[in-house]
């Protein structure tokens, strides 16, 4: 591969699908400023990787190449930030903080959540150890003078991967109810910020429910969205409601280590003859789903789609047209079409940090979208709508009601995900 791969996801952009991520952690006091401005230049000096601009080669490639100028660290405002411009020092990360609130923004282009948590937990330390003094450090935390690991910067030889068949693949197929309501976002020139709902439940009461019906997080809140799609949509013959789980595959792949965004979907398809099923029976269809999909070979099979995409892009003569061929050849875009997505990162180890942490929410584009963050006493869970009908999230608390799941709602909030300017 000629190009670092993190370039390739930039091709995509477009202003309303702009592939940005906000993780937003909310501490127990004001944030102090200077103290963060200050841990921002030393947690991403540990970085290089992210401390980067976009560029344009003489073959009109995009590169990323090392950007000396300080991270941006800003008060948030009611405005989505422009990465990559000149407002942010054209880096492709940048850090706006409220009150008692901090706000990570970066691109998914260069990585995921587990990268985006590489920065997130180096920049925390690095505050609060100068707030508050030592504290416990989390494992694998990114330490200012310490070398960056090889598998740190690791990206599969695609072609070295095996070519096994898998077991079973999914079958489902797409469900385009979801679509229109979708479309009808997309191409309402007003309809450009898009909102969310913050949702927390206490995690004793919902581990105990997890071991009562033997399910996890992931199986869970897919039974639970899909009683959800089930009242929310209107039956219609020949259709049915599905839901992805985002799974990341490095283990698959030995990239244990790497920063870089390894996510591929898994399944699940319901029928509507389904919807009155108990949470526990849709739950053990989830699980049965992760089961036949967790696959290596699936994995394996990604990460080849992904480099032949890659591969094709670098081959086209000039920017327009390798604009064109990303979107043609996408993998998130051919993806079976779902109904709603799920997505969670796991159990993550922030050491004595947690102490002055309340809460950590991440958001992403999507609709119908979960995205769930564990504390050690809370799950703290982000639901992300186009639009500002609240029926979504009330059924979604209905279920959790009915569950006699202990939670509690806030208000609704625009998600005012960040734009991204490009050399053209």
């Amino acid at each position: 591969m000629s190009h670092n791969p993190d370039i390739y996801l930039l091709y995509e952009y477009k202003e309303k699908l702009p592939f940005t991520v906000r993780m937003k952690v909310i501490l127990d006091a004001p944030i102090d400023a200077a103290i963060l401005t200050e841990a921002a230049q030393l947690s991403i000096g540990r970085l290089p990787y992210f401390s980067v601009k976009v560029g344009l080669d003489e073959g009109q490639n995009y590169t990323l190449d090392h950007n000396e100028k300080p991270l941006a660290v800003l008060p948030e405002k009611d405005e989505r930030l422009v990465l990559g411009s000149d407002d942010v020092n054209g880096h492709l990360f940048a850090i706006t903080y409220r009150d008692n609130c901090i706000w990570f923004n970066y691109s998914h282009a260069l990585c995921g959540a587990m990268g985006g948590l590489f920065w997130v937990k180096a920049t925390l330390y690095q505050y609060m150890i100068k707030k508050y003094g030592q504290i416990e450090a989390p494992k694998n935390i990114k330490l200012p003078g310490t070398p960056v690991l090889e598998g740190e910067l690791f990206f599969p030889d695609a072609d070295q991967l095996p070519d096994d068949e898998p077991i079973s693949r999914y079958q489902g197929g797409d469900t385009n109810l979801h679509l229109s309501r979708f479309l009808k976002y997309l191409f309402n020139p007003f309809a450009r910020d898009s909102y969310y709902y913050e949702i927390e439940i206490p995690a004793e009461d919902f581990m105990q429910y997890a071991v009562k019906i033997d399910g996890s997080p992931n199986t869970i809140l897919t039974a639970m969205m899909f009683q959800v799609s089930s009242r929310l949509f209107k039956e219609k013959q020949g259709t049915f409601l599905s839901g992805r789980i985002a799974s990341d595959y490095r283990n698959d792949i030995g990239a244990e280590l790497s920063y870089r965004d390894f996510v591929r979907f898994i399944h699940v398809r319901y029928e509507w003859n389904m919807k009155d099923e108990t949470i526990q029976k849709l739950n053990m269809r989830a699980r049965g789903a992760v089961i036949r999909q967790n696959q290596p070979e699936l994995s394996y099979e990604r990460l080849k789609k992904l480099d032949k995409a890659h591969k094709g892009i670098d081959e086209m003569p000039d920017l327009k047209a390798k604009k064109k061929f990303a979107l043609k050849n996408s993998t998130f875009r051919s993806d079976p079409r779902d109904t709603y997505t799920v997505s969670y990162v796991g159990q993550v180890d922030w050491g004595g940090m947690e102490d002055h942490i309340t809460s950590f929410y991440t958001i992403t584009d999507g609709d119908l979208m979960i995205e769930l963050n564990a504390l050690k006493d809370k799950f703290c869970i982000t639901y992300q709508l186009i639009n500002k009908d609240p029926r979504p999230v009330e059924l979604f608390c209905d279920v959790l009601k009915q569950e006699g799941l202990p939670f509690s709602v806030s208000e609704r909030y625009t998600r005012y995900m960040p734009k991204i300017k490009l050399p053209s």
